[in-house]
Parts: structure tokens; sequence; C-alpha cells
């Protein structure tokens, strides 16, 4: 019997209430078996700034899945080192599931469109499922992405979801500035962010 899993990656710096929408999402509208979170070790592309420590961010998405019986998250890219690339994390999930395992990898419409810039685009979406989530200020043109990368639009599932604008990197500047996150993120989040001081002055970074 085959077993679907989506997989939501990020830095999640912090995780939030929006990433738990979208996921609570993919798990019922796509007949999901479970939704993994993996929390990236160091983004490719985010190589020019200082990230919260791994074992920090990871603790957090521990935190906000675990009244989710079927949310889980991944040390997958935590474990390994150098640059974490979406097609290898993929390909190595692929392998520890088993080929009974149909991956759902989960991105947002500002991310789709860079798709065809990410490493090896077309050996993802041989390994995968890409589903698109509509974020607000973004249209989702598979045409345009087809264009780029041909053959993309038949791998893409566009899924419309419930949004929130909220960002990790909103979250972070307001607790530099002292303002409230709360309901911005689970209750669970906001008590460590504030037992550990994450994003204290001189914190705050300026990208998601």
């Amino acid at each position: 019997m085959t077993r679907h899993i989506g997989v939501i990656g990020g830095t999640f710096d912090p995780i939030h209430t929006g990433h738990l929408i979208i996921a609570q999402e993919a798990l019922t509208r796509l007949e999901l078996d479970r939704v993994l979170f993996v929390p990236a070790g160091q983004p490719p592309h985010k190589l020019e700034r200082e990230i919260t420590d791994p074992e920090r961010r990871f603790e957090m998405v521990r935190l906000a899945v675990a009244g989710n019986a079927r949310f889980s998250v991944s040390r997958v890219d935590l474990d390994r080192d150098g640059p974490c690339y979406t097609v290898d994390t993929i390909g190595l999930l692929q392998r520890t599931w088993g080929e009974d395992t149909r991956l759902y990898f989960v991105i947002g419409a500002d991310s789709l469109s860079e798709l065809p810039t990410w490493r090896q685009p077309e050996r993802l979406l041989r390994l995968c499922q890409v589903v698109a989530v509509a974020r607000p200020g973004h249209q989702m043109d598979l045409q345009a992405l087809d264009r780029l990368l041909p053959g993309a639009a038949s791998r893409v599932r566009l899924l419309d979801a419930p949004t929130l604008d909220i960002s990790s990197t909103e979250i972070r500047r307001r607790v530099a500035g002292g303002l409230s996150i709360r309901y911005l993120v689970p209750a669970e989040v906001a008590r460590y962010v504030e037992q550990y001081r994450l994003y204290d002055p001189p914190g705050g970074c300026d990208s998601d």
C-alpha cells in the first residue's frame, strides 16, 4: 500500500502559524498520511546571513508540531554537512521511506517561480510531486514556468489554501522591537523564543 507523505522544508526561523495552516490544508486536501517538516541546515540561498542555531530551530519545530499526531519533524538536513539542496533532501527521504512512498514537496508560490534556478530541478520533479500554495502578492503562472522548465507544469499541483501574510522575518523584527508575537506562532514557540531570548536586539534579519 502506497504511503503519501508531504514534505515542508524551510529555515523555520521561527516556524509560525502560517506554516502549520498550509501543512494541515495539504494533509487534508491531498489526503496525505503524514506531513514531514524538514528544518534546513545551511540553506544555500541564505549563506549571506546568520541564522539561528540549528538545534534551536529544530526544537521550535518539534514544539510546534507536537500536538498533531500526523505531523513530524526530520533531522535529515541538520545531520549532514554543507549546503542543503532540496533535490538531495528529497532523494534521501525517498531512499529512507522506500519505493512504496510517494512524496509531495510543498512550496509557496514565491518559491515556485524560482524553481528553474534550483539545483537539478528536472530531477526534483521526477522524484516528487511539487505542490505550490498561493501566497499573498504572488501569482502562480504554470505556463511561464513551463517555458523555463519544459514539462514542469504537468508535475506541479496548485493548492488553494487559507493564507496568512506572516513571515519569519517580520516575527524576528517584532521580537527585536519588543512587540508581541502572540498568535503569530504557537504558544510553545513564543515561550521558547522568550526563554532563550531569540531575536533580541541586535537581531533582526532581512530574509525569511
